[in-house]
């Protein structure tokens, strides 16, 4: 089956789930399978490499196993994707039959979630996205945090009626630049800017690298004289007050950041966030 375009396509889809210990009953998500049967789309997408910390998060586990059952499903998928283009004979409700034979509780250890159904544009772009989602875990990168907190501003933003004063702009020249999602005013003579960043890592070490390399950013175009007066950072992380690793971590980056006329707010409070998108709109 081809990859088809439309609007408003329902997709089937499940998460494949690796589960080695019937005992415990943990698993872990390794694939996802997909069919649109509107318009004859079948699709599937197996973890098939950088599978390390699948295997080794079941202890004991022999990665072997692991790469023999993604193998054994992989041809099972391809010969069922097979079977599906060589006929047209099959109608929506068969394929739909089909499917709930595939996706049936199975005695296993590769599983599948129970039936999902998503609206999609693109059946083969959708399948990625889920797959990056449920697999690949990009909510859980420091970009897609980033992305989170930014679109939050956004929408405080676009409430105050702020958001045609401010657009994503690179701020620099050629010798040095950055990109900054929120800045008033032009690229040539930027006026204020609002950058969300996220230090709510795990890991201190983390925060300073991510952080540590903001604070290199806004020092070098500085310097260079590039860098409006009015620089606002709204920062989700650790409580400042927990004396942990991580807090002072996050203390480290955020008393590095006023010592370089950067104003600091804490994220989730949008009250200051607007009152400084507010000053000086005319």
């Amino acid at each position: 089956m081809a990859a088809a375009t439309n609007m408003n396509i329902a997709c089937h889809y499940a998460i494949v789930r690796f589960t080695p210990f019937i005992e415990t009953g943990e698993f872990a998500n390794v694939g996802l399978v997909m069919l649109a049967p509107g318009v004859r789309f079948f699709g599937f997408k197996l973890l098939v490499s950088r599978y390390a910390r699948v295997t080794n998060f079941f202890e004991g586990l022999d990665p072997k196993v692991f790469k023999a059952s993604i193998s054994d499903l992989r041809e099972e998928m391809e010969r069922l994707g097979s079977i599906l283009n060589q006929t047209g004979s099959y109608d929506k409700e068969a394929l739909l039959r089909i499917w709930t034979e595939l996706i049936k509780p199975r005695e296993t250890m590769l599983r599948f979630s129970e039936p999902r159904l998503v609206l999609a544009e693109d059946c083969k772009t959708k399948l990625l996205e889920l797959y990056d989602y449920y697999v690949g875990h990009n909510f859980a990168n420091k970009e897609y945090q980033e992305k989170l907190l930014e679109r939050a501003v956004s929408g405080w933003l676009r409430e105050a009626g702020l958001q045609n004063k401010f657009h994503a702009a690179r701020i620099g020249n050629d010798d040095y630049h950055a990109h900054f999602p929120f800045v008033a005013g032009t690229e040539e003579h930027p006026e204020k800017i609002i950058k969300p960043l996220n230090l709510n890592y795990a890991d201190a070490a983390k925060i300073i690298d991510h952080g540590g390399q903001w604070l290199y950013r806004i020092d070098s175009l500085r310097k260079r004289g590039l860098l409006p007066q009015h620089v606002l950072f709204t920062v989700k992380g650790p409580d400042s007050d927990e004396a942990t690793p991580r807090s002072r971590a996050r203390n480290e980056i955020v008393s590095e950041l006023k010592t370089k006329d950067v104003l600091v707010v804490n994220h989730g409070n949008a009250t200051p966030i607007l009152e400084f998108a507010r000053a000086g709109v005319q």
